[in-house]
């Protein structure tokens, strides 16, 4: 059963983190693009296939598990120059509101919270399929994008460019893979 009626996914669903990814990308130095994920996280899917407005998210994520495939700039990212994670070692999103766009399109609003600092964000979510796996347990599966200005969460660190500019952009743009397990 590929992509079922959505009125047969309403429930609980717990984010299966070894099938999911939450990453960002941001530019890097005004000529690249570097990439991250977060290796550790978990959260909460409440579905409502009648009324996908009912529909609720929930998230945190251990900050010191940021992975950018470069220890020195992990180390950086996890310092007092940017997440504070001594201070501030998770960072959660809880939603506000979901919506259909039709089709398998969706948008769901919440609440981002880095470094004690709250702002609201949209997340445009694709509905990839639901199947029960080999496992019998029944999945969904979602991907998501967002961007953000990384200043308004207080992120401000950066380095002048003797050429103009600066090291890290301020726009920071996030992607979400989640496979999430429907609970029993």
């Amino acid at each position: 059963m590929a992509n079922p009626d959505l009125t047969t996914l309403t429930g609980e669903y717990t984010i299966d983190a070894a099938h999911s990814t939450i990453g960002f990308t941001v530019r890097h130095a005004m000529v690249t693009n570097v990439k991250g994920k977060f290796l550790d996280f978990g959260g909460s899917l409440q579905l409502d296939g009648a009324d996908p407005a009912a529909s609720k998210a929930s998230i945190d994520v251990k900050m010191d598990s940021i992975d950018t495939g470069s220890a020195d700039r992990d180390g950086h990212l996890k310092s007092a120059d940017f997440f504070k994670i001594d201070e501030f070692p998770t960072m959660t999103f809880r939603s506000t509101k979901a919506e259909s766009l039709g089709g398998d399109d969706y948008r769901i609003t919440g609440d981002l919270e880095i470094l004690g600092t709250t702002k609201p964000i949209t997340i445009d979510l694709e509905f990839n399929g639901a199947a029960t796996d080999p496992f019998g347990n029944e999945r969904v599966g979602f991907e998501g994008k967002a961007e953000i200005l990384r200043s308004e969460w207080g992120l401000t660190w950066n380095a002048a460019l003797e050429t103009g500019g600066v090291l890290v952009s301020d726009k920071i743009k996030l992607n979400f893979d989640i496979s999430a397990i429907k609970n029993a």
